[in-house]
């Protein structure tokens, strides 16, 4: 394991390697542990680099047993080797060369499950973003491509599976009891997109045909019996191809694409090209184990890694600086597939829930940092939902601003341009720039200034001159070593609505730009002006969320309700609903907190409760506007002194009375949503099954009995129903004989199934109360606990630190103490699990006192711990120190 070496990584500092890779053989003898790796690489000098320059490779705890120099064996005293590093002198100056080295490695002690690793018997690579070098010594950076032949020899018995990436090659016996098989990858490529799997697997098939006529084959790869369970991710493949050939005009280029689905990963998944790995939990579905949520992540993450395979993969990074240039770009493009495949105001919603409730905190937290970082300590630190998320809202923007056929013409510049390079966010905005005229150089600021804008906004209503007048003023707070900041472009999607519901012409503007229905926000304080506007509009104001920001615009609540009415825009209806009920529910936390009753708004539950019996609407919106922002955005709306009992006390008591209000309202929503026959999971049916498992969330709640809750469970034929009902078991009634009962015949149920088991723990693990650290440490001593397993570790670690506010934040710090004893038992075999779990106490100063120094003793504790990971080192510095 890599412990901290304290080196920054600074993008001021990137210069070319000095040497030219040409192109990699590579050969695997696979031995469980003790495996031979053999590299060839073919190099050459740079043109213009002192010839007297060694090569450096990187390592990461290699042990190498021998190295060639054009086949004949290396003098030792041209070079050093150490687990970190090999350094090469005495090279070539002009022509080629080629370094043979030899290492050893062991994939079943590979805990960190980065590399090459051994689980569950089969072998499997994560190579992203720097595990390359802990399989052999290479020049591991993004900018470094080349092409790749591949040779695996390995015991038949235990590997009939031997897969790489690239096109298949052929491969035959090798020995008594061996066999080898041999792939290449035409097309160049970086060592963090190199890929191999081996193993025992069962395969799903099917084929595609291109848009050219190319017939491709599909396959997927998952443990033998499970076949049935990777059909929906097979069918959400093959629409990603071809939403993929519409819209972008992107067809895919080799004769075969895989995906393998392993348990023990620790990511979502991987593109490396032409085979693809997944943690399992993002392929294996069926109506009995999946949610609809499962299957809508399915369906994304397939298409997520799929295009990477332009954006990413055909065209990568230059270097780690430019994460956001393939995953920001990537998420937009997965995001714009979902919405296509499902519906758009709802897939809206809930990408901007997301956004709020993990990008926003890290944005003004220790932890923020630009979509594109300038220097990092570790890279995987940095995949986080700034460089995904706020990247996908970035490139959005840039959508907004050029319109649809703006944005084409640049992606499509972008594609023929940069096809086959190591790429930087300048070259990918400067397509845009020159494909369409247009000047992005302030909106570029969206890479490099971290922090979410505050758009403050006021409007004056002029009757007399029937003229509107909207100010804005924006402000980018100071964040971590960026104290002053420059005025962005923010474009704000807007409206103005009549009396009758209807828009009105808002054409004649002075003050600033205006394209059709968006309005340029670029200068700290603008006057908009509009003319002739007969009667006083309602203003819909940032719809669709086109700018990733918060608006303080004072609203009264009948303009709030004429949105939420009347808009077109169905996610400007839901945020006038949120805004709405954020006033009201932070109201009910203050009050808790003082120990005075809760009032709550008889506006906020009409328009609620009409919103839920509106048939016009969809069900999935329905159901989207009956989820009250959670605690976390109360704390995130509150700013500080966060008391997370008071704050629950407070929304359980606005949950309570519009749950008694509309109880004759949910109970329609209940029996007429009831969704009957074989079980789908289209769009359609998943949103009846929302909005009537949010009717049994308040009818439990109104009803204040378990009974409603205990039947639904037993009449459930889905996985969704199922676990709807458990979960309002065991938050609302978790003293109940019957939720006991539904506990221990769930886990009967699907004791041989871990991801179903992940959904029990985590159900658990968000039971609300200080109660639940206990009922934590008792289920580590199930023997469904594997300690090893990051979806395992997740579900409860990570659940209650990141899902459960008040077990979590108990004021007396015990689960801090818990926290902290979890992470440094981690961090010795998966840093980088580790790391992303202690990201939980990133806001832990906007807490009350006595919890927020609870919380520091406990990061205090981890950073005091021995050997630290750098990962885990890098993390608890920043949260500690900014």
């Amino acid at each position: 394991m890599r412990t901290d070496t304290g080196r920054i990584v600074h993008l001021a500092d990137y210069r070319p390697t000095d040497f030219v890779l040409e192109r990699v053989d590579l050969t695997f003898e696979l031995d469980p542990t003790e495996t031979k790796v053999e590299a060839r690489l073919i190099f050459h000098r740079r043109e213009g680099v002192d010839p007297a320059a060694p090569l450096v490779l990187d390592g990461d705890d290699l042990t190498m047993t021998s190295l060639l120099f054009d086949q004949i064996e290396m003098d030792p005293a041209r070079y050093t080797a150490l687990p970190e590093s090999l350094e090469i002198r005495d090279l070539p100056e002009s022509t080629p060369f080629e370094i043979t080295v030899v290492t050893m490695i062991n994939p079943e002690a590979n805990t960190q499950l980065m590399g090459l690793y051994r689980s569950n018997g089969i072998y499997c690579t994560q190579c992203e973003a720097e595990g390359f070098r802990r399989i052999t010594y290479f020049p591991d950076r993004p900018d470094v491509l080349a092409v790749y032949t591949i040779n695996i020899i390995a015991d038949k018995a235990a590997n009939p599976l031997l897969l790489s990436n690239g096109n298949f090659l052929g491969g035959a016996g090798f020995g008594p009891d061996k066999h080898f098989a041999a792939w290449f990858d035409p097309h160049p490529k970086p060592s963090y997109l190199f890929a191999l799997v081996a193993g025992d697997l069962g395969v799903v098939e099917d084929t595609f045909t291109t848009m050219t006529g190319r017939e491709v084959a599909l396959k997927i790869y998952v443990e033998h019996g499970k076949e049935p369970r990777a059909a929906y991710a097979m069918d959400a493949l093959k629409r990603s191809m071809k939403w993929d050939e519409e819209v972008f005009g992107r067809e895919y280029d080799l004769d075969i694409f895989m995906i393998v689905a392993v348990s023990n990963f620790n990511m979502g998944a991987m593109e490396n090209k032409g085979l693809n790995i997944f943690n399992d939990k993002y392929v294996l579905a069926d109506p009995e184990t999946a949610t609809d949520q499962d299957y809508a992540n399915i369906e994304a993450i397939i298409a997520h890694e799929y295009f990477h395979n332009w954006t990413g993969n055909r065209i990568t990074c230059r270097d780690w600086f430019q994460l956001c240039l393939k995953e920001g770009l990537t998420v937009y493009r997965d995001h714009e597939f979902s919405a296509d495949m499902r519906s758009r105001p709802v897939k809206r919603i809930a990408e901007v829930r997301h956004l709020r409730s993990e990008q926003f905190p890290e944005d003004s937290g220790p932890l923020a940092h630009p979509v594109r970082p300038t220097k990092y300590r570790e890279i995987n630190n940095f995949y986080t939902t700034t460089v995904y998320e706020k990247g996908s809202e970035v490139t959005r923007m840039i959508a907004t601003i050029l319109g649809r056929d703006g944005f084409k013409k640049g992606m499509d510049l972008y594609f023929e341009r940069h096809d086959g390079d190591a790429s930087t966010v300048e070259d990918f905005v400067k397509c845009f720039e020159d494909a369409t005229g247009a000047d992005l150089n302030q909106f570029a600021l969206w890479y490099h200034q971290a922090g979410t804008p505050q758009v403050t906004v006021s409007s004056v209503y002029d009757a007399a001159a029937s003229t509107l007048s909207l100010s804005l003023e924006q402000m980018l707070p100071a964040t971590p070593g960026q104290p002053n900041k420059e005025p962005m472009h923010i474009p704000l999607r807007f409206a103005l609505i009549g009396d009758n519901g209807a828009e009105l012409d808002a054409s004649i503007v002075t003050g600033g730009k205006v394209t059709a229905d968006v309005l340029h926000l670029t200068e700290r304080s603008q006057t908009f002006v509009f003319s002739g506007i007969s009667s006083r509009p309602v203003v819909s104001l940032n719809r669709g969320f086109s700018a990733p920001i918060t608006l303080h615009f004072e609203q009264s609540e009948a303009d709030l309700a004429h949105i939420a009415r009347h808009d077109s825009d169905h996610f400007a209806r839901w945020q006038a609903i949120t805004d709405s009920a954020l006033p009201v529910l932070t109201k009910a936390a203050r009050a808790a907190q003082a120990g005075e009753p809760v009032a709550v708004s008889a506006s906020l539950v009409d328009i609620l409760l009409t919103v839920a019996a509106d048939e016009e609407l969809e069900p999935a919106f329905r159901a989207q506007a009956l989820a009250l922002p959670s605690e976390s955005d109360i704390a995130r709306e509150l700013g500080g002194d966060n008391d997370p009992d008071a704050i629950h006390v407070g929304r359980e008591a606005v949950l309570v009375a519009l749950a008694k209000a509309g109880a004759s309202v949910f109970a329609a929503l209940y029996d007429r949503h009831a969704v009957t026959g074989a079980f789908s999971p289209d769009a359609a049916s998943a949103g009846r099954r929302a909005l009537r498992n949010a009717a049994l969330t308040f009818l439990s709640i109104a009803e204040g009995d378990p009974k409603r809750a205990a039947e639904a469970y037993a009449a459930a034929n889905n996985m969704t129903d199922l676990s709807q009902a458990l979960s309002v078991l065991a938050h609302r009634f978790p003293e109940a004989k019957e939720t006991a009962a539904t506990l221990q015949a769930f886990e009967a149920r699907f004791a041989d199934n871990p991801l179903v088991l992940d959904k029990w723990f985590a159900i658990q693990a968000t039971i609300p109360g200080a109660q639940t650290l206990e009922h934590v440490r008792s289920l580590m001593a199930s023997p469904h606990y594997a300690a090893g397993n990051p979806n395992r570790v997740r579900s409860l670690i990570g659940s209650l630190a990141f899902s459960n506010p008040t077990g979590f934040h108990r004021k007396d710090g015990a689960a801090y103490s818990f926290f902290a004893d979890q992470i440094l038992d981690i961090d010795p075999r998966n840093p980088q699990l580790a790391a992303r779990l202690l990201t939980a106490l990133r806001s832990w100063r906007m807490l009350e006192s006595s919890r927020a120094d609870k919380a520091r003793q406990a990061l205090v504790t981890i950073e005091r711990g021995p050997n630290l990971s750098t990962d885990v080192r890098d993390i608890v510095d920043r949260i500690l120190k900014a």
